[in-house]
């Protein structure tokens, strides 16, 4: 599990340690303030780390450059260290509860492709982690790997790493029960399963007594559900150590966030630890039932949560709680209370 980051100069993240539960971390924030920035970088950092074919110092410093750079598409490494005038270093500290995984790397705002590994990790990574952006990536397979690996395309490298795994075949074995018991809401909201042509790899919703209908027909929010039912029937997902997923609301009606909010939980459940980033006030409130409702079982699922704040000159800040109270504003709250003060005022 990773345990904590620190963050030194990224960007516009905040300079400060972030403390992670085990299960589900939520990140909470207006546009442009980090969210993403802080999922995509400790993204890349895993997932450098389990596809490893080693761990030597010059290997990694190279895969991490490499990573972060196909990650974030800057032009420079250097761009993402946070703006100042001068020469800014920019740092990354992971720590695991197992401290043989921690890791550290650093570069300066003058970098072009160049990472110094600070703290060399003694431990391969066995547990790959997933990214899902706010679209749906599901009409992007088979084609887009091939376009990827082939051509200089300006696709963010996350989208590459997860249609790859949406070629992984069905699951067979003793984890099909626990996977059909995931997949039953998302397949309700659905009004059918998800299929892959065996020919072609090409998505298709495969609808009771209506037959086969081409993904590309199939709205973008149940798309998104299509993506998510696709990963955890390939029991590809509950084999992962970590889920970052980027605004999980997206294209979404309030009927499919609750269906969301219950699979993200219930895959947090399982053992994977869970980062999302949102504005959904919907989604949280969502979050924070299924947490209740299941600190009540013999095994409850423990989950953090993340303020980020425009704090003018000083930058962002970051306040982090184990509930929604601890982490000061939130917009979303904020401006829906207003929207209904409005709502009457115009009314009256």
């Amino acid at each position: 599990m990773l345990r904590k980051a620190r963050f030194k100069n990224f960007t516009c993240v905040p300079n400060d340690t972030w403390l992670f539960a085990p299960g589900l971390n939520v990140i909470v924030g207006e546009n442009g303030l980090g969210k993403t920035h802080v999922l995509k970088a400790l993204y890349a950092m895993l997932k450098v780390r389990a596809d490893a074919k080693d761990l030597s110092k010059s290997l990694l410093e190279k895969a991490y450059a490499d990573k972060l750079v196909g990650v974030f598409r800057p032009e420079s490494l250097g761009r993402l260290a946070k703006r100042k005038q001068g020469r800014e270093r920019c740092e990354l500290h992971l720590s695991f509860d197992d401290t043989r995984l921690d890791a550290a790397i650093g570069f300066a705002t003058n970098a072009k492709s160049q990472v110094e590994v600070l703290h060399l990790p003694s431990q391969k990574l066995e547990l790959s982690p997933v990214y899902f952006p706010p679209r749906e990536l599901v009409t992007l397979a088979p084609w887009f790997v091939s376009l990827y690996d082939n051509f200089h395309v300006e696709f963010e490298e996350t989208w590459r790493d997860t249609v790859s795994m949406l070629g992984n075949p069905l699951r067979k074995g003793p984890r099909e029960k626990e996977i059909a018991k995931l997949l039953q809401p998302l397949e309700d909201v659905l009004g059918g399963k998800v299929v892959v042509d065996a020919q072609t790899g090409r998505f298709y919703l495969q609808i009771p007594a209506e037959g086969r209908m081409e993904m590309p027909l199939v709205a973008e929010g149940l798309r998104k559900i299509a993506m998510l039912a696709h990963l955890i029937s390939s029991g590809t997902l509950l084999e992962k150590g970590f889920l970052f997923w980027d605004e999980p609301e997206a294209n979404l009606n309030p009927k499919l966030i609750k269906t969301v909010a219950k699979s993200i939980a219930a895959i947090a459940a399982k053992g994977v630890q869970v980062f999302i980033a949102t504005h959904s006030l919907f989604l949280m409130r969502e979050i924070e039932i299924f947490l209740s409702n299941h600190a009540k079982d013999s095994k409850p699922l423990y989950a953090h949560f993340f303020g980020l704040h425009d704090a003018g000159k000083d930058g962002v800040r970051m306040e982090q709680a184990d509930d929604l109270a601890g982490i000061g504003s939130i917009t979303a709250l904020e401006e829906s209370l207003l929207q209904s003060d409005r709502y009457l005022a115009a009314g009256d």
